[in-house]
């Protein structure tokens, strides 16, 4: 099992290039490439060169540190032709990154629009059409995950979506910020997954559907805004103890990583916090025998 950091937070006072060292300082051995704007930004063709990558391949070496995976957000589901065509396009070079870098992993989501979902999703079976030979060739996992606002948000629909595609080298990650809008039953999904689960994201959220609905206050009334949170563990509504029971019962041997977003100004004591938290939720269903190993804070 891997610990890792996405060290979003830091994205606005550090390069690309620094994040190792940032991530080591934090006590962690691994760490996720989430968008970031000097690197592969959200919905863009990717912004580093081959120098840029071969820099931060031996950054992340001289820090111990491992990248866990590279995570592009791209609209290879649509909604429109340019756009998905842009996506691929940007997919092919961002696939060349990670092999360069010496990443195997790829996590991301499926996009697409909620209220046109036959038409995102016969975009995306297109898209994956085309990158599946780059994929297959470069021997690269792809790790796809239900996000709010995605043409599938359900939990139990995205895993069998996943095992629809019917490729071993396609897995499944459970978000669990989007606990309550995959369908707040994090054991069903989390068993239903089973060996396709590959990656956990770790932050906590408010439930919104509790009180009737009403728990958020969203103007204009009717808004189809999907609400929520990527707070530090203990700060929302997550059932941390659910979670990594069911991922105990499941033999989940993947990757972990933490991604609190939105307190910046707090973000090495939320990453150091969210280390400790993990590791005492690794003791406590696991044993302390399966607990990842991470380097201690400098």
């Amino acid at each position: 099992m891997k610990l890792a950091l996405d060290p979003q937070m830091f994205y606005a006072t550090h390069s690309v290039l620094d994040l190792p060292d940032v991530v080591a300082r934090m006590g962690y051995s691994w760490m996720e490439l989430s968008p970031k704007d000097d690197f592969i930004p959200f919905f863009r063709h990717p912004r580093a060169d081959d120098a840029t990558v071969t820099a931060l391949r031996k950054r992340a070496a001289a820090a111990g540190v491992g990248i866990a995976s590279v995570l592009p957000v791209l609209r290879w589901s649509g909604p429109g032709e340019d756009e998905r065509q842009a996506a691929v396009r940007a997919w092919k070079r961002a696939i060349r990154m990670a092999v360069d870098l010496g990443v195997t992993v790829m996590n991301s989501e499926f996009n697409g629009r909620p209220e046109a979902p036959e038409h995102a999703e016969s975009q995306f079976l297109r898209s994956l059409d085309e990158l599946a030979p780059v994929f297959e060739a470069e021997g690269v996992t792809l790790v796809l995950e239900p996000h709010p606002d995605d043409f599938i948000e359900d939990g139990h629909a995205a895993v069998n979506l996943v095992r629809g595609l019917n490729q071993d080298w396609i897995k499944f990650l459970y978000c669990t910020p989007h606990t309550f809008h995959q369908g707040g039953d994090a054991t069903g999904i989390i068993g239903d997954a089973g060996d396709k689960l590959a990656y956990v994201h770790l932050a906590d959220t408010l439930d919104h559907t509790a009180s009737n609905g009403l728990r958020y206050i969203v103007n204009p009334p009717g808004s189809t805004v999907r609400v929520h949170q990527h707070a530090e563990i203990g700060r929302g509504e997550v059932d941390f103890d659910e979670v990594f029971a069911a991922l105990a019962a499941t033999g989940f041997d993947g990757v972990l990583s933490s991604c609190v977003f939105g307190w910046e100004e707090h973000a090495t004591e939320i990453s150091v916090r969210q280390r400790e938290k993990a590791l005492a939720l690794v003791d406590k269903h696991y044993g302390s025998d399966r607990r990842p190993v991470t380097q201690p804070p400098a």
